[in-house]
């Protein structure tokens, strides 16, 4: 059988198979939350109100509902994009007007990336402005909204396209081996990027103030000197101005840490289970989970670029995707773009496997909490968080392997609890 056919066929049944497996993940989901929306798990009858309950019920199953829509439309635009002959379409547009070069190829990224934008918008603003805002956790302005989405459309382009240059370029002249150094840069990109994000780019889009209870600021500067971490401060971020939902955070490297806090998180908890959470996100760093991810997606990346490298110069890898390739010219933004649009039909099948790693990295932080501070703050912390944040206590269990980072609260509680 022809490559190239062999590579259509494997991208409809993979497609298929990657549609029929979301369906069916959430047609479970669906069912079993809807089975347990009547009542409250007898395990937390006590905490627990029935309306909160239903609540949460109420709020995953709009978002799921939502989400169905999400993954056929993501399935409509991979096949109009490759076997419709979209992006083959807009190649050659494009090429007929700026003729072949590098600003064409960085033309043929930014508009697909343009056009993909806007037709996942209309999907976005019913995710924010309807579910989001019908549950009460919305507090983004129409105004707010179209000024995030210029800053972070300048952000990207700024950002952006000066790696994409040196990305498209090393793949002219970087020869067989121009993979390799693309991942060089993109890792030192990555890298240089985390390093400014809490000074340059974070405080683009909130507001970061030193923490002023001072108690509190008392409290966990103990744990973390208990702990044996520094942190170059500690701060709260205006969350509420687009959600109500909260959470903590660290950012920066070594000495340079940051501690924040969102202020709808403040607002939640007592002194004690902020301490408890904060040692929560201290266990991650004692267990080096931060770096593992690193790693884990530095060599992801490293593994996917070599393979980009293998594929980028077989016709077979355009003809199959729906794409005609220049014979005399370069192909390698046309080979960016198939790339990031096929891989993800692969990868999805891993996702339990990462998603088992997380919870159990989730696991290993609470246990590094409970021997740090008292766990039952912990646990009337994660609690409120459930409850605050409207997280069902009743998911699916197959749904939980391929989509949950987090243990479910039910699970992750009664493993606190039995310490």
């Amino acid at each position: 059988m022809d490559a190239s056919l062999t590579l259509t066929l494997t991208l409809v049944v993979a497609l298929l198979a990657n549609v029929a497996l979301k369906f069916w993940l959430n047609s479970r989901h669906i069912r079993h939350v809807a089975q347990h929306r009547p009542a409250v798990p007898a395990a937390y009858a006590q905490t627990v109100s029935l309306a909160d309950h239903q609540k949460a019920a109420d709020y995953t199953l709009s978002k799921v509902r939502l989400s169905q829509w999400d993954i056929a439309l993501d399935a409509a635009i991979l096949l109009a994009w490759t076997l419709l002959g979209g992006l083959n379409a807009m190649n050659q547009v494009l090429m007929a007007w700026m003729g072949p070069g590098m600003a064409q190829q960085i033309a043929l990224v930014l508009c697909f990336l343009a056009v993909g934008g806007l037709l996942g918008l209309p999907l976005s603003l019913m995710q924010t402005f309807g579910v989001e805002q019908r549950f009460g956790f919305n507090k983004v302005t129409p105004q707010l909204w179209l000024a995030d989405m210029a800053k972070g459309l300048l952000l990207g382009l700024v950002v952006g396209t000066p790696l994409l240059w040196v990305v498209l370029w090393l793949m002219q002249a970087g020869g067989e081996l121009w993979w390799l150094w693309a991942w060089g840069v993109m890792l030192a990109w990555q890298l240089f990027l985390m390093s400014i994000a809490p000074n340059v780019i974070m405080p683009l889009f909130n507001k970061f103030t030193p923490l002023e209870d001072e108690s509190l600021k008392t409290r966990v500067q103990a744990l973390m000197q208990r702990a044996g971490f520094t942190a170059k401060g500690f701060f709260v971020m205006d969350g509420s101005r687009r959600s109500a939902h909260s959470n903590a955070f660290f950012t920066g490297f070594g000495a340079s840490k940051r501690v924040v806090f969102f202020d709808t998180l403040l607002e939640q908890l007592s002194p004690a289970e902020m301490e408890a959470v904060l040692a929560h996100e201290l266990g991650h760093f004692k267990h080096r989970h931060i770096l593992k991810m690193m790693l884990t997606q530095f060599a992801m990346t490293l593994g996917g670029l070599a393979l980009l490298g293998g594929l980028a110069q077989q016709v077979w890898f355009y003809v199959g995707l729906g794409v005609m390739p220049n014979m005399t010219g370069s192909n390698d933004a046309l080979a960016l773009i198939l790339f990031m649009l096929v891989i993800p039909l692969f990868t999805f099948f891993l996702a339990p496997l990462a998603s088992w790693r997380s919870r159990q990295q989730e696991f290993e932080a609470d246990a590094y909490a409970t021997a740090q501070t008292p766990s039952q703050d912990l646990v009337s912390a994660l609690l409120k968080l459930y409850q605050d944040n409207a997280s069902t206590l009743t998911p699916d269990p197959w749904y939980v392997k391929f989509y949950y980072s987090h243990p479910p609260a039910s699970e992750r509680l009664q493993r606190i609890g039995a310490r």
